[in-house]
């Protein structure tokens, strides 16, 4: 049953006194009722084993929160946490979630709440998540469409340990109940990829193997493990981006048409396509761990007093996927994530075809970007005869960026996004337990080789460059052409006379 909630819902926070919670979960609540669209009405109750005072919540809270200025913005904050509570207790042991319900259901009674709907997200480490969805079962639920599931990542940490994760939630909530959160579903950029490809029949019709000669997915951090290297020790870039955020943007970018926008046709789209991979060659692969910068200013990744010394775990890698389609078949599609290097960008890049030799040498392909951040943007670069008496051509590009075009428009956090979503009841941009079975069944047999004992040694790079040597040729082996930029400009409309401006839009065109 998928009803919306709208007045009166509980939404409890558990994990509440942790970062993930005070950084994103409790701001996306205030950006959705700083905008109107989270009711009044609506209780949120923190709940963790920390025995704090709500007013040291709040405090907590307080410097996360994107506020409007002056008394408007005052207003919105106080009330914005009159609609808060906080309750502390175990996650192992039923006696806190005894105290919650009771002090939820007196609210209820309150109110005269007939039907009460509960909305239970999940800020918690893995280790406890069992133990809190079984407390939730025993004391706190409610049927008929009443109770909702948000669960953060990781969701298992292979595919044997997913299956067990899933069989154990299985006898507790059914699959209806469960929003399995992936930020980055959440993104703009990410939400209008249906819409650019679906809806414009000039991207839709070129979007195949006839037309495009590679895909290349990229994230990249230009800071390292600082404050968390024990924990990212333990999962690597692998697990920590490429298996979940990176996957789910190449499904969107390579799924079939939904047959509506049902959330159903679509994630039936996401798992259609995701059966249809190749399994990973594991030997063609780019592996790397980041070493002390190169003026000595940052540290290495083994410099973590928290990490193994002797760790061989990635900090970054790039790995080749197949489709065997209809659509893609043949085309190459490179994932690659980074830590440490030289920027933080997530992109998008689908190159183009030659155009057919004869009055045209060695002109570049054409190329579609799609930005997801920073700062959100869709820009196709091409070629177009430089101005005046000349007949050679240069690279330019139509450009939406949005923080120019839409500058009047709310554009919401990611995390706004997808609460709102699971209060509505819309599934689209979560993810289903079968897609999560075969994500798993696709990583798993890579990261048993890369963490097993044939495993090549990561490759070296300097904290803040561009990744490790060889990273430009494996590019160029795998359908990514790198335009030389002397040979071929790229003209960026220049709306600034500062030349460091100019230099630096420039540059990216011939950019890894």
């Amino acid at each position: 049953m998928s009803i919306e909630y709208a007045k009166d819902t509980s939404v409890v926070v558990f994990g509440a006194s942790g970062d993930l919670a005070k950084k994103k979960t409790f701001p996306a609540l205030f950006g959705l009722f700083r905008e109107g669209h989270l009711d009044p009405s609506t209780r949120i109750y923190g709940y963790a084993r920390s025995k704090l005072t709500k007013e040291e919540l709040k405090e907590r809270i307080l410097p996360n929160l994107k506020r409007p200025s002056g008394a408007e913005g005052d207003a919105k904050v106080h009330k914005f946490f009159a609609m808060l509570h906080y309750v502390h207790g175990p996650y192992d042991t039923p006696e806190g979630y005894v105290k919650l319900r009771e002090v939820i259901e007196q609210h209820e009674k309150e109110v005269g709440v007939k039907e009460p709907h509960r909305l239970f997200y999940f800020a918690l480490p893995p280790g406890v998540f069992l133990n809190v969805a079984t407390e939730i079962r025993n004391n706190l639920y409610v049927p008929n469409g009443g109770t909702r599931l948000i669960v953060e990542k990781p969701f298992g940490h292979d595919l044997k340990s997913a299956r067990e994760l899933q069989e154990n939630l299985a006898p507790l909530f059914s699959e209806e109940e469960i929003y399995r959160i992936d930020h980055y579903l959440g993104k703009e950029l990410v939400k209008n990829l249906l819409v650019l490809r679906f809806g414009n029949t000039v991207l839709n019709a070129a979007w195949n193997k006839e037309n495009i000669q590679s895909i290349v997915i990229s994230f990249k951090e230009p800071f390292g493990t600082e404050g968390r290297g024990g924990y990212f020790d333990s999962i690597g870039i692998i697990r920590d981006i490429m298996q979940n955020h990176l996957l789910q943007v190449l499904t969107l970018v390579t799924m079939e048409r939904p047959v509506s926008f049902d959330p159903e046709s679509i994630r039936d789209e996401k798992v259609k396509v995701l059966k249809a991979f190749a399994p990973v060659d594991h030997k063609d692969m780019l592996v790397g761990q980041y070493t002390r910068s190169a003026d000595g200013s940052k540290p290495g990744y083994k410099d973590d007093e928290t990490v193994d010394p002797k760790s061989k775990q990635l900090t970054f890698a790039a790995a080749p996927f197949r489709i065997n389609n209809e659509r893609w078949d043949g085309v190459p599609i490179i994932m690659r994530a980074g830590k440490a290097l030289n920027e933080g960008k997530v992109e998008i890049r689908l190159q183009y075809k030659d155009v057919a030799s004869g009055v045209f040498q060695d002109i570049p392909q054409n190329e579609l970007v799609i930005r997801i951040q920073p700062n959100p943007a869709v820009y196709m670069k091409f070629n177009a005869k430089t101005p005046g008496l000349s007949n050679v051509s240069q690279v330019t590009d139509l450009d939406l960026t949005y923080s120019s075009r839409y500058k009047d428009f709310w554009i919401p956090e990611a995390y706004e996004v997808l609460i709102k979503d699971a209060l509505e009841g819309d599934h689209s941009n979560f993810v289903r337990d079968d897609e999560l079975d075969v994500s798993w069944k696709l990583f798993t047999p890579l990261l048993e080789y890369l963490e097993g004992p044939e495993a090549p040694p990561p490759v070296e790079y300097p904290y803040g460059s561009r990744g490790p040597r060889g990273l430009r040729e494996y590019l160029e082996k795998h359908g990514y052409h790198i335009s030389e930029q002397h040979n071929h400009p790229y003209t960026w409309p220049v709306t600034s006379p500062d030349s460091k401006e100019r230099i630096r839009r420039a540059s990216r065109a011939g950019e890894l």
